[in-house]
């Protein structure tokens, strides 16, 4: 069949939106209709060259929501009409750390770039090229065809647009405070970068009953709506918020900061670093370009201090678990979505909408097809 989607053909270089080719769905696989695509900074990541694809043409996309039309031979996980969140760690449920309850960490997780389905072949082609699938899902197209262990079923009721940003931002963000960060009923927690996966840093942090979350952002806009959204403070800067955290805390500093910048820098982790007290953890939760190494933190007082750096992909949770729990949570008010939306555009705006993010325009941007697909339910 034929599909309309937004290519990369070489890194840097500005989304192509044309129409391509899409196989039928394998073993194991599915067709999906494409109603709502969250545009998340990883996918600006790999446009801007800081992350390369394998090999190119490569479509992006990789938080989506839709509708399962057709699928391949031995799908169990899901049927026609079922609505679904995409996942971009396609877990598949046996090695060593999706036995370990870490989905998150599943082996498959080295095909995000790598733009083949599981069985290492393409299903999307244009001018007689095979075109590599972010995450083995690309949601920058109208239909796509993925792996099965990478949809998630969800109710009906929920508005596509809203569980489309389920599947990267808000449990990256959640999980960054509730699992990652370690955050105990009383804890100060300085939250550094207030966009898309940022803002659910700090409904997380409050959920589990931080005392003081300090939101650090330059655009006074996501200040403004960080507070909405449970920040019990807002600063432009990581000195006012370093600042006010000791004097909180008697000089100590926060218990946790929770770096969600759009893109890693070296001095990122030495801000956070120093902003938090002994034993503290500071959760990197921003990807940097691939080349970027280094940690910038006095040595000396890594070791006598004990803090500790943690790392965190996907909220450190599981997508099978993330997903439902996410709705859940929205469905009874404890997590605010609709919020985070600050605006929905076509496919062909697609550079539009990512010249938005540059701007600070947008908490996060949706590409909604329900137009293209008549509402499609």
């Amino acid at each position: 069949m034929k599909t309309t989607a937004a290519l990369l053909w070489e890194t840097p270089g500005a989304w192509d939106v044309r129409e391509v080719d899409l196989d039928p769905p394998k073993a194991g696989e599915v067709l999906v209709q494409v109603m709502a695509s969250g545009l998340c900074h990883s996918d600006d990541h790999f446009a801007q060259g800081d992350i390369p694809f394998h090999s190119y043409p490569a479509c992006g996309g990789h938080e989506g929501a839709g509708i399962v039309r057709e699928v391949g031979p031995g799908v169990t996980r899901v049927a026609p009409g079922d609505h679904i969140v995409t996942s971009f760690i396609p877990a598949c449920g046996h090695c060593r750390m999706c036995v370990a309850g870490r989905q998150n960490l599943c082996d498959n997780g080295a095909l995000i770039t790598v733009g083949t389905q599981l069985d290492g072949t393409f299903r999307m082609h244009a001018d007689g090229r095979g075109v590599a699938q972010n995450a083995c899902i690309s949601t920058f197209s109208e239909w796509t065809v993925i792996p099965e262990v990478s949809a998630t079923p969800i109710r009906r009721d929920v508005p596509f647009e809203v569980a489309a940003i389920v599947g990267c931002a808000v449990p990256t963000g959640w999980g960054s405070a509730v699992r990652a960060a370690g955050i105990d009923p009383g804890d100060v927690v300085i939250v550094m970068g207030a966009g898309g996966i940022g803002m659910n840093a700090v409904q997380g942090a409050r959920y589990v009953g931080a005392e003081h979350v300090l939101a650090v952002d330059p655009v006074a806009m996501k200040r403004e709506l960080a507070v909405k959204l449970g920040a019990t403070e807002a600063f432009a800067d990581m000195a006012e918020a370093t600042e006010r955290a000791r004097s909180l805390t008697n000089g100590q500093g926060a218990d946790a900061a929770i770096v969600c910048v759009g893109v890693l820098a070296a001095d990122h982790l030495a801000q956070g670093h120093a902003a938090i007290r002994k034993g503290g953890t500071l959760v990197v939760t921003s990807a940097a370009k691939h080349d970027l190494a280094g940690i910038p933190v006095p040595l000396l007082e890594f070791t006598m201090s004990e803090k500790r750096i943690q790392g965190a992909l996907y909220g450190m949770g599981g997508p099978a678990r993330e997903i439902p729990l996410m709705l859940d949570l929205y469905r009874n008010g404890s997590l605010k979505l609709e919020e985070l939306i600050t605006r929905t555009y076509d496919l062909e705006q697609v550079n539009e909408a990512y010249a938005d993010l540059h701007a600070g325009l947008n908490i996060r941007g949706v590409v909604s097809f329900a137009d293209r697909h008549g509402g499609s339910r």
